[in-house]
């Protein structure tokens, strides 16, 4: 179960035994790898092999190197090696952990310590926020009733106007921490379907909403509204970016749907796992931002209010998930992360 990839070698390289992590990554069934010298699944040999004479003669407790790892049907994979001696004579441990992996794991874990400290924030301003805003509406409605000038009733009508702007703000930042969370049984392709409408309604020429959905997929216990509130959010932001392309014609978005196995997310490891991609053809998120589209208040474009993506990412959150974004010029794919039964 471990993601890790894992084989138990000989002082001369020799596999006794590889995990199914190491099975999976180089292509190869245990019972071909059982036997064969791992050094020649690297594109380094002369690496391991000098790590494994160091541990034969006893000169290290663990040795650590990167290198890559040679696949039969994919390109080579970055790795970070640790080879450690074990109790039994003549015995050596190898651990691989892609380098891909480890980053990932790190960039998860900043998204969910950010994600709750955005929560605290939003809370503890919100709150500090309103009182003091009903006060500012309060004190301006008062003032307008002891007016008789048009032109100081127009002012006294701003502040109760952007006080009215400013508390829809706040109530939308309270939102998801107000609602309850509604479980109940979700298909989630009906929760595509429903976004793919809403956007094809909203943006009837130009823009192509593509479906390539796994049927497979079983239902899960989940909050509907919430997740068809994440994914909208998500492809309203993709159809907005793309307007460009909208005007050429050439626009698209793509939904799609996945099975995700031994995935492993959020700190924790999941047999199966709901890969939901939100695909478009748009320019990217710019790079100034990249790091910080799921922070409140930010956003790529003019106008916008920089609450879509921090909600979605709360809403995924609730469902023990995570959303992921990777993005180049022409190609952003936001994925969405949730544990299946």
């Amino acid at each position: 179960m471990l993601a890790t990839l894992v084989a138990v070698v000989e002082a001369d390289g020799a596999v006794l035994y590889a995990n199914t992590a190491l099975e999976d990554a180089l292509g190869m069934s245990r019972r071909s790898i059982t036997g064969s010298r791992l050094q020649d699944c690297f594109t380094e040999p002369t690496l391991l092999q000098s790590a494994l004479s160091g541990a034969r003669g006893n000169e290290f407790a663990a040795l650590r190197y990167d290198t890559w790892l040679k696949r039969a049907t994919h390109e080579p994979l970055p790795v970070h090696v640790v080879v450690a001696q074990t109790e039994v004579p003549g015995e050596v441990i190898v651990e691989l952990l892609p380098l891909e992996l480890q980053t990932r794991q790190e960039r998860e874990e900043r998204l969910i310590d950010q994600a709750q400290a955005n929560k605290e924030l939003i809370r503890n301003l919100a709150h500090e926020i309103k009182n003091p805003l009903g006060g500012i509406r309060g004190a301006a409605q008062l003032l307008q009733m002891e007016l008789d000038s048009k032109e100081l009733i127009e002012y006294t009508q701003v502040i109760i106007h952007e006080a009215d702007r400013l508390q829809s703000l706040v109530d939308r930042l309270l939102a998801p921490h107000r609602r309850p969370h509604v479980v109940g049984d979700v298909i989630i392709h009906e929760v595509c379907e429903r976004v793919r409408s809403l956007i094809v309604a909203e943006f009837p020429r130009g823009l192509k909403v593509v479906r390539d959905y796994d049927t497979s997929i079983p239902e899960f216990r989940g909050d509907r509204e919430q997740l068809i509130q994440a994914v909208l959010n998500i492809a309203h932001n993709a159809a907005q970016s793309l307007a460009e392309r909208i005007a050429a014609g050439d626009a698209q978005i793509t939904l799609r749907t996945r099975v995700g196995r031994q995935v492993t997310f959020g700190k924790q490891r999941y047999r199966l796992a709901l890969e939901l991609h939100v695909i478009d053809n748009g320019p990217g998120v710019p790079d100034s931002i990249k790091d910080r589209i799921f922070f409140p208040l930010v956003s790529g474009r003019d106008g916008g209010s920089g609450l879509g993506l921090t909600l979605a990412q709360t809403f995924v959150q609730q469902h023990h998930g995570l959303i992921e974004c990777e993005s180049v010029p022409g190609h952003t794919d936001f994925k969405l992360l949730i544990p299946l039964p």
